[in-house]
């Protein structure tokens, strides 16, 4: 199908993924939940009879940090799956022909063999600190799959590695690991105080760049069509302890680093297989980590007392 930038409806379009699609796609549409709840089916069938668009790129959900997933399970669970839901069915009733949804590395299997492929989604249970959101978020794939398969709607899904960029959420409990260790790395420069991260600083996470993540995503809406999800990642493995020494050359920050190893971990890695990805994008230059977190906290810095933090 052929389609305008114009055509394009882009939900959380002012999130960290949505923000960084405008910046790639300005023509496009951008909506979000200050303009429309989508746990309201009254209100998303509302909102798309009246956009009409041609594709829909669903980035729209309720995330946070491990914390906030493992203290708030019912709330992460119901509002992805009432999101999600309503999107679909008020494409499908509208006759959208297509709808990229966003899915998460962190909704496969704990015990899934390394590295993570697509095939590997639904072979296991997520791991329990997250497995409200991970079933939530799984279940769009399967009701786009199903779309996919008796209505003939290209309704897929991407798989995106760990995101970061400008317009992140770095709110220091509830963020995602990178822009939370950029916030309180600014803050130990701030305050001249030691830079102290939870956990050992060993495991391991593969981070992709906001905009590199737009430009595939612009990419999957025209030349995607499988059924299947996609991975999108650089399969390149990072230390947390590598990523904290980074982020602190980038704040400029000199004093102490102090990690908690009574701290919690997490998963120690999660590495996924980016060879379908590679074998239809194979020129594709993602962005190095260092200039990709440079930019981030430049954003940050020059952004700090408006930025969701």
């Amino acid at each position: 199908m052929t389609f305008l930038n114009k055509d394009i409806l882009v939900t959380g379009g002012t999130g960290l993924v949505g923000s960084a699609c405008k910046r790639i796609m300005p023509e496009a549409r951008y909506i979000s939940s200050k303009e429309v709840d989508l746990r309201s089916l009254k209100q998303t069938e509302s909102f798309v009879e009246k956009c009409s668009p041609g594709v829909i790129l669903h980035l729209a959900g309720r995330v946070g940090g491990l914390k906030a997933n493992s203290e708030f399970l019912g709330d992460f669970f119901d509002d992805n799956i009432l999101i999600n839901t309503h999107v679909l069915q008020s494409a499908k009733k509208y006759n959208v022909k297509k709808v990229i949804s966003f899915l998460s590395t962190c909704i496969f299997p704990d015990q899934a063999a390394y590295p993570l492929k697509e095939s590997y989604l639904h072979s296991g249970e997520p791991h329990e600190s997250n497995f409200a959101y991970a079933y939530a978020k799984r279940m769009i794939e399967v009701q786009s799959r199903a779309y996919f398969q008796q209505h003939g709607l290209e309704y897929q899904c991407l798989v995106p590695t760990n995101i970061y960029g400008p317009n992140d959420n770095f709110n220091l409990e509830d963020g995602h690991v990178a822009p939370s260790l950029i916030h309180k790395c600014y803050l130990a420069k701030q305050n001249n105080t030691d830079f102290n991260v939870w956990g050992s600083g060993k495991p391991l996470r593969e981070f992709i760049y906001s905009d590199d993540i737009a430009r595939l995503s612009e990419w999957a809406l025209r030349n995607y069509h499988e059924k299947e999800p996609l991975i999108l990642s650089t399969s390149e493995e990072v230390s947390i302890k590598e990523l904290v020494l980074v982020i602190a050359d980038a704040v400029g920050f000199k004093g102490k680093i102090v990690f908690d190893a009574t701290k919690p971990d997490g998963q120690y890695r999660k590495p996924t297989d980016n060879s379908k990805l590679l074998e239809l994008r194979p020129n594709f230059k993602f962005t190095p980590l260092e200039e990709g977190i440079e930019k981030s906290v430049n954003w940050f810095i020059e952004n700090y007392e408006t930025c969701r933090k």
